[in-house]
């Protein structure tokens, strides 16, 4: 029996430890909060920072096998462990999306096509970008952004004042794309297998992931999923890696990656015949993968901590899934649970769901 050791202890891990666990796995967790929503699944949790050498040296020497939850845990740490312990995907994607610039730019070298962008760290870097861009163009740091965090929209020179505050460190402006809709692929690669879930559309409020709309795939979906897979090969990257990206008419951009399961994955659990969490669990622990489809009309609804409340109402049935993160913090923008609604379309959605919740948030 494999131990497998998961560098943060949030959702993400929480719902990979379960399909570890079913798997015949042993889990442990490490993670700064011994009460992390990983805690009520895992074997044990190693409770540490991230970014403690100390920690991340206890967690590999009980497991077979290493991986991490997110794209925070500090690169710099993972390559001090990297030689000492198996670490299957290896840190090369974890440290490829942890800065903007580097992202984009490693996109670009491998056959993706990322909106244009610019360095940005002084005021003068703004204006030049401003005026190659042009009106409306996107700023965001580098680092540590997510949900909109450290992003502003630039529509004109007025909104230019809003990034003073970012000045001074690295940042990145961004060609504004006025795309049709944002997608997202979740690649799962081995060594000898390569495989991709079923897309559908995201939908954001307030720069956080809302809704996912998995349906009938559209024809370029095909060809984002070839496109991913390329650049997954050509990085010579494994494990998971799912990449947003920005669709307008038939063209499509790259937007950001995350070498781990992903939010707009997690309609998978229910809405197809195996789950993003489940394959990259076959891969940490050298089985075979299974190939993903699609068993219905699907929407994952994300449960902030606004809705928490409301979420209540509802009770698990045939058709509703819900899965609650077990966070004793309930925070107004907090990622709390996420509900998946199976043999469901939008339009049902709309008409027998969307009022149970703050709209107007």
């Amino acid at each position: 029996m494999k131990t497998v050791g998961i560098i943060g202890g949030g959702q993400l891990g929480m719902m990979l430890a379960e399909e570890l666990k079913s798997l015949g796995a042993n889990v442990i967790a490490l993670d700064p909060n011994p009460e992390c929503s990983a805690s009520f699944v895992c074997d044990e949790v190693i409770v540490s920072k991230y970014d403690d050498l100390e920690g991340l040296t206890k967690l590999g020497n009980k497991c077979d096998v290493l991986t991490y939850e997110f794209e925070n845990v500090p690169g710099e740490k993972l390559r001090y462990i990297k030689d000492k312990f198996n670490i299957p995907q290896g840190i090369e994607p974890l440290f490829d999306s942890q800065n903007r610039i580097r992202e984009k730019t490693n996109a670009l070298n491998h056959g993706l096509t990322p909106p244009k962008f610019f360095k940005v760290i002084t005021k003068d870097d703004l204006y030049i970008g401003v005026s190659k861009l042009g009106y409306p163009c996107v700023y965001k740091t580098t680092m540590l952004g997510y949900d909109g965090h450290g992003q502003v929209l630039i529509k004109c020179e007025d909104d230019l004042k809003k990034v003073d505050e970012f000045l001074g460190q690295e940042g990145i402006l961004e060609e504004f794309i006025d795309y049709d809709y944002e997608t997202s692929v979740i690649v799962v690669r081995s060594k000898d297998e390569i495989i991709t879930f079923p897309m559908g559309i995201n939908v954001h409020k307030h720069g956080i992931l809302d809704l996912c709309i998995e349906n009938e795939e559209k024809p370029i979906f095909k060809e984002i999923k070839e496109a991913a897979k390329k650049f997954m090969i050509s990085c010579n990257y494994y494990g998971i890696l799912a990449i947003e990206f920005f669709v307008k008419g038939d063209k499509f951009y790259f937007n950001e990656m995350a070498p781990r399961p992903h939010n707009s994955g997690h309609y998978t659990i229910e809405g197809c015949n195996t789950n993003q969490y489940r394959e990259l669990a076959r891969f940490l622990l050298g089985m075979k993968l299974e190939e993903p489809k699609l068993l219905y009309p699907t929407i994952m609804k994300n449960i902030l901590g606004f809705d928490y409340d409301n979420m209540k109402k509802l009770k698990n049935e045939d058709n509703i899934h819900i899965h609650d993160y077990h966070k004793k913090d309930v925070r107004h923008s907090r990622k709390m649970a996420h509900i998946t609604f199976t043999n469901t379309n939008l339009d049902e959605y709309n008409k027998k769901y969307k009022e149970l919740f703050c709209e107007e948030e």
